[in-house]
């Protein structure tokens, strides 16, 4: 039997809202996409927005059966390895503009269907992630809403960090700063000016100020805004996103 952790202060409800949310803005953002536009670059190297698309389908994919497996304890075929995937993304990125669409739709509307079908019990439920780390299986809403948001500014047209939800934003500088400070990242204080939020890292090392998505965006590896300030130089982040702290085991 899988092991469980406690979930009396997660709002699931609030969860799945948030990426349905995220998943009808990236739809809508997404309707008008010719051919030509999805085999453009996006804006990660070596990827088209084909390819952004193709992984965002088989990650819901992903999420999916993970939950299958926290509702049920039984897995539903194979696991897709990392192989698995990456000969998926290659593949599935052949595929006209419609099909792209089409099949990230139809992905993330069977994830939300299997979200909506947990019992409240199982949402605390232990799984692991293809690199290895365990999460409860609620945290995969979190994993799927930050996949979402991420990769939608990765497209390149014309949605940007500037655009992501301030509650999205607060959520994921928490995250991704308390895993940062785990592992002695070289920053002193980060405070977003915009939301009212600071967090204290380390001892010594620069303190950096701006926006909220500023800041996300640099530590997200999507670019150094210069909106930022710093009284000092900025450390390079390690890649984004990294295993949450304190983690669960």
């Amino acid at each position: 039997m899988p092991e469980t952790t406690d979930i009396a202060l997660v709002d699931i409800d609030h969860l799945l809202g948030e990426v349905r949310d995220s998943v009808t803005r990236l739809g809508a953002g997404l309707d008008s996409m010719t051919h030509l536009q999805a085999r453009e670059p996006s804006a990660l190297p070596g990827w088209s927005r084909a390819h952004v698309i193709t992984h965002l389908a088989r990650s819901a994919d992903v999420y999916r059966w993970l939950l299958a497996l926290a509702r049920t304890g039984r897995e539903f075929g194979p696991r897709a390895d990392a192989a698995a995937l990456d000969r998926a993304l290659r593949e599935g990125a052949e595929r006209s503009a419609g099909e792209l669409v089409a099949d990230l739709r139809g992905s993330f509307d069977r994830l939300l269907d299997e979200a909506e079908a947990m019992p409240a019990e199982r949402w605390s439920i232990l799984v692991t992630s293809v690199a290895g780390w365990p999460h409860p299986a609620w945290f995969t809403l979190q994993r799927c809403r930050r996949e979402l948001e991420t990769h939608h500014v990765d497209l390149n047209l014309g949605h940007t960090a500037s655009d992501w939800p301030s509650g999205y934003v607060t959520w994921a500088l928490d995250d991704t700063i308390a895993a940062l400070t785990a592992r002695d990242f070289p920053v002193a204080r980060i405070q977003a000016t915009d939301i009212d939020h600071a967090w204290t890292l380390a001892p010594t090392g620069p303190t950096v100020t701006g926006a909220g998505h500023s800041i996300l965006a640099w530590l997200a590896g999507r670019g150094t805004d210069t909106g930022l300030r710093s009284d000092g130089p900025l450390p390079t982040p390690p890649r984004w996103p990294l295993p949450p702290a304190p983690g669960w085991a």
